[in-house]
């Protein structure tokens, strides 16, 4: 190798390790944010309710915060790619409205329970197929299947409601998989920590999660670069889907019951959190951690207003203007770095 050939490499490996310690301390400033803010929003709640910080209430935080940020992390996966899914409510309720139907009609729990997640992963891929080949924009195709699934719940339900008897064969299974608390531990801790850790791997140390980063980064640089920019993004919604229907299924066991409209609120705490936690609403940027980060607020913020006594009205106001605040931060930043003044 010739020296211009040598300081070119090593020029092109010092950017590299620049963007990178760049990203890093983003990340860092943003997650830092977060946590300070739900910190002091924590020492209000604390010092006008004086339960707040009880050992009870976190885990409360965490028990409601587990659906959003598990639906979240595929949520990221989807909008990195520069892509939108809004029908993981409606997933989350078809799955789990099959899970208890089939059970009910005499499938075992763990034969039930996989076909929930199946129903996911096709949900998921139907609206990737709309998107990859019929060229259907995904805002507006996840638009029509948020619907579509939500009609297909109400179908299969009757609109009806679904309890299931603990005489049912496998309802031990059943109430392990929410109810349980493996060394004193609320089980939903752990299915959220090993989703944590699996998307994390997925998105921030796999090709897979480079990949994404790239095609909704810059969709022109990755067709010049031959990505695989359809299977990547198909591959994305269906673990959406997948996370969705997991989600479905482990609140349908913690609350004993799951109802024709499960899901229907989902969309947009689960956005929030994921553009709270800084993802680029135009793609090729987004984290795990922060979209972790970013339930946490939110369910600090319904939890503490939840003690305080105030109305819907408050909690709708309070998360409202924290996703304005977010999606103007992010406008900000992407005009920064473009170089064009505000």
């Amino acid at each position: 190798m010739s020296a211009a050939e040598d300081s070119t490499v090593t020029l092109k490996n010092r950017a590299r390790v620049d963007d990178i310690v760049r990203a890093t301390r983003e990340l860092l400033a943003r997650v830092g944010v977060l946590l300070a803010a739900s910190i002091a929003a924590g020492v209000i709640f604390q010092a006008t309710t004086g339960v707040f910080f009880s050992a009870g209430n976190f885990l409360s935080i965490f028990l409601f915060m587990t659906s959003v940020a598990i639906i979240g992390f595929g949520e990221t996966l989807v909008i990195v790619s520069g892509e939108f899914d809004l029908s993981v409510g409606s997933t989350y309720g078809l799955s789990s409205m099959s899970v208890a139907l089939l059970w009910a009609h005499g499938w075992p729990i763990a034969a039930a329970i996989g076909a929930g997640i199946i129903i996911g992963a096709l949900a998921g891929a139907c609206n990737a197929l709309f998107l990859t080949r019929l060229r259907v924009n995904s805002f507006i195709t996840t638009l029509g299947t948020l619907n579509v699934y939500q009609g297909l719940t109400l179908l299969i339900s009757h609109d009806v409601a679904f309890t299931p008897s603990p005489t049912l064969p496998g309802y031990g299974v059943y109430e392990f998989i929410g109810t349980s608390d493996p060394f004193g531990i609320p089980i939903q801790i752990f299915w959220l920590a090993g989703a944590f850790i699996l998307l994390w791997l997925l998105l921030h140390r796999s090709v897979f999660g480079f990949r994404l980063a790239a095609i909704g980064g810059n969709p022109r640089a990755a067709r010049a670069a031959h990505l695989p920019i359809e299977r990547s993004k198909i591959y994305a919604f269906v673990i959406s889907g997948v996370l969705a229907a997991v989600a479905g299924i482990i609140d349908f066991s913690l609350v004993s019951s799951v109802s024709p409209t499960a899901g229907s609120t989902l969309l947009f705490p689960v956005l929030a959190a994921v553009i709270i936690g800084g993802a680029s609403l135009s793609g090729g940027r987004g984290t795990i951690v922060g979209t972790l980060v970013g339930a946490f607020l939110l369910e600090v913020l319904n939890n503490g207003l939840g003690l305080l006594g105030a109305g819907a009205y408050a909690q709708l106001l309070f998360s409202g203007g924290v996703i304005l605040v977010a999606v103007a931060v992010d406008r900000w930043t992407n005009r920064s770095r473009a170089g064009v003044e505000l």
